[in-house]
């Protein structure tokens, strides 16, 4: 290679790249305006986000100093009233116990709190984005770019704003969990809407019905299957942020396995992983389970 490129122009051996000093002199420009901005707002910033920090705390505090009897109790009403299928609220109970006879009852209380907000507030924002996004192409067409660039970012990358902006804790941890998290409910919901039957949305209009009242009794119900897919991926790619942002200040389970990772914990990783495993697939079996039942009553309702 060498040889061959004597021969050449340099230009045509070495990529014709920005030098250096530029780029430290951007970088230090975007740097310094960032941090001057995060200065001079930062009281406006942590007024906006306190509401969050109550909310993980008080949720947080609620699942950590609730006995656990009563805590399975709940779980296990919840999950047979979603389902009305007595092997999940079964398999429901067994995953809390073993949980719990490990040691990580506590540590997964924890988790399940950061994961329960996050859930809610990706489907807070992504729910009404894939609703304007069905409806209008164009809205389509410039959110669908900033979705791809969200999913395929590395997680780690969406740590470092978040951190110069909101510093060390757990709610810029639920930020950038939420973060990787929303897109694939504001997809699967955009989808949904979507694939509604057009002749369904025609018999809607022929009867009068308002776009309102075309969304909430019609395309909503129908779509419901896709939405909970979506609510599942959501929930899943928590589960997996949440280990990720364990480096901000994230406890749980996530700071547990970031720990067993660093020092070659083969048991304690493996421990953690399977509450975090157990934690997804309640949830997973919960949803699905109650979009299936919403769908067979939506059919009946329409049918």
């Amino acid at each position: 290679m060498a040889l061959q490129c004597s021969y050449l122009p340099d230009v045509l051996c070495n990529f014709p790249a920005i030098s250096d000093v530029i780029i430290r002199e951007a970088r230090k420009n975007i740097d310094d305006g960032f941090r001057g901005m995060v200065r001079a707002y930062g009281t406006i910033i942590d007024a906006i986000v306190q509401p969050l920090q109550w909310f993980l705390n008080d949720l947080e505090w609620l699942f950590t100093n609730t006995p656990w009897v009563i805590v399975l109790l709940v779980m296990m009403g919840v999950v047979y009233f979603a389902s009305r299928n007595i092997k999940i609220v079964i398999g429901t109970a067994i995953s809390m116990i073993l949980i719990g006879v490990f040691g990580l009852w506590n540590d997964t209380m924890i988790t399940l709190a950061m994961v329960t907000v996050c859930t809610l507030i990706a489907i807070v924002i992504g729910l009404p984005l894939g609703i304007l996004m069905a409806r209008s192409d164009r809205l389509q067409s410039v959110i669908n770019p900033t979705l791809d660039i969200m999913q395929t970012m590395p997680s780690f990358v969406y740590l470092i704003p978040v951190v110069v902006i909101f510093g060390i804790g757990k709610v810029p941890g639920l930020i950038a969990v939420v973060i990787y998290a929303v897109p694939p409910m504001i997809r699967l919901t955009n989808l949904g809407i979507r694939l509604v039957d057009k002749e369904v949305l025609e018999a809607a209009d022929a009867f009068g019905s308002s776009h309102s009242q075309k969304l909430f009794n019609v395309q909503i119900p129908l779509a419901l299957p896709t939405i909970m897919a979506g609510i599942n991926q959501t929930i899943m790619m928590s589960l997996a942020m949440v280990v990720v942002a364990s480096m901000v200040g994230v406890g749980g389970l996530g700071k547990n396995t970031l720990q067993a990772i660093n020092n070659q914990f083969f048991t304690v990783g493996f421990l953690n992983g399977f509450a975090l495993v157990a934690i997804a697939i309640i949830f997973d079996r919960t949803s699905q389970a109650y979009g299936k039942r919403l769908q067979k009553h939506s059919e009946v309702v329409h049918g």
